[in-house]
């Protein structure tokens, strides 16, 4: 090798060594420091791709509105750093709609790759946190407590996770997932988000999933609600299921809330099926559910509001044991292909499924 070639070699390898001429790397990603009295939608609005918004301990009087790919929100913990609304008049679209946190994008131009972990959202007239038109959010370790509304709530959105979450004392659902709030349609296609881990306390609902398909809620908790886990269909086709239900922990849901416009009064509701099809329920333990409402007892099958049936749903491998007026009821008469089979339970409608 000549000296003018080790010396090009040289100089090429410093270039490269400081980094001219080199794609960004990950190490680049900025993070955003917040701490009390500053302002975490300033931070958020500052933010690229790929950043990081890190919220000190403290409570914070806010609502924002995150439309950054890929942008993590983190907090120092749920009841470390806490959002509650900002003083009156609402300021910025998240909080005249009385939201907390509001993840946007739209169906033509999902959001993507968003998460929201480690904080508490408390005391919003209607979500703690709102998302709509997103794919692959996360929301981890959230605290979403004494909401108007629901909790956590999505719609149009895909592939998402909810995990390790507590939803106490909301108005409605504490965690609620649906295809749109606004129109009629068929069901969405979800390609498999996932609903687990979470605490579900106090609610009117625990977890609603309406009109959807391709979705798994498995190992949640929920107690002290009217109702625990509701999945809902309607006439609209594709018809609302193709889901799993599997391995919550269902108990003691026996708060009464009046009926709604939509619903029957709700005491001691632990699992309700309404007009779903092909949904599996397995491997939950559904205990001591009470109530005198039409979709009181343990696993429930319910003709939906609109009168749409059941079909070709399984309920199997399950403990279902001191529920009222039953631990397993198909209250669905024009249900269709609806299979009950392994459960361990004492009481039934009709008489025959245990």
């Amino acid at each position: 090798m000549t000296k003018r070639q080790m010396a090009y070699l040289a100089c090429t390898a410093a270039v490269m060594a400081s980094g001219l001429g080199a794609a960004p790397s990950a190490d680049h990603r900025v993070v955003h420091r917040v701490s009390p009295g500053e302002s975490i939608q300033k931070a958020v609005d500052a933010a690229l791709a790929g950043d990081t918004v890190l919220i000190s301990p403290g409570t914070y009087h806010e609502s924002v509105r995150v439309a950054v790919p890929d942008l993590t929100v983190r907090g120092s913990g749920a009841g470390r750093t806490v959002i509650e609304p900002g003083p009156a008049p609402a300021r910025g679209t998240c909080a005249k709609a009385g939201n907390g946190i509001c993840v946007t994008g739209t169906d033509s131009a999902p959001l993507t790759g968003v998460t929201v972990r480690a904080l508490t959202l408390r005391g919003f007239a209607k979500q703690g946190l709102w998302a709509s038109g997103t794919d692959r959010l996360t929301v981890h370790g959230v605290s979403a407590e004494d909401n108007g509304q629901w909790g956590i709530a999505a719609e149009k959105s895909v592939r998402a996770v909810f995990r390790h979450n507590t939803a106490r004392g909301n108005g409605d659902a504490g965690l609620f997932v649906a295809n749109t709030v606004a129109t009629e349609e068929g069901a969405r296609d979800t390609r498999g988000t996932v609903i687990s881990h979470n605490r579900l306390i106090g609610n009117r609902i625990g977890v609603t999933v309406r009109r959807l398909r391709n979705l798994t809620v498995d190992h949640n908790e929920a107690t002290g609600n009217c109702a625990a886990v509701f999945v809902v269909g309607d006439e609209n086709k594709p018809h609302a299921g193709a889901l799993t239900v599997s391995g919550n922990y269902v108990h003691a849901n026996n708060r009464s809330c009046p009926k709604t416009p939509r619903l029957p009064t709700l005491q001691g509701s632990g699992i309700v099926l309404t007009g779903t099809e092909d949904t599996l329920v397995t491997g939950n333990k559904v205990l001591d559910n009470v109530g005198t409402s039409p979709m009181s007892g343990g696993i429930v099958l319910f003709k939906s509001f609109v009168g749409a049936a059941n079909r070709g749903d399984e309920i199997r491998d399950n403990l279902v044991l001191g529920n009222g007026p039953a631990d397993l009821a198909d209250r669905d008469a024009a249900g269709t292909g609806n299979v009950f089979r392994h459960n361990l339970c004492q009481v039934s409608e009709p008489a025959g499924k245990c």
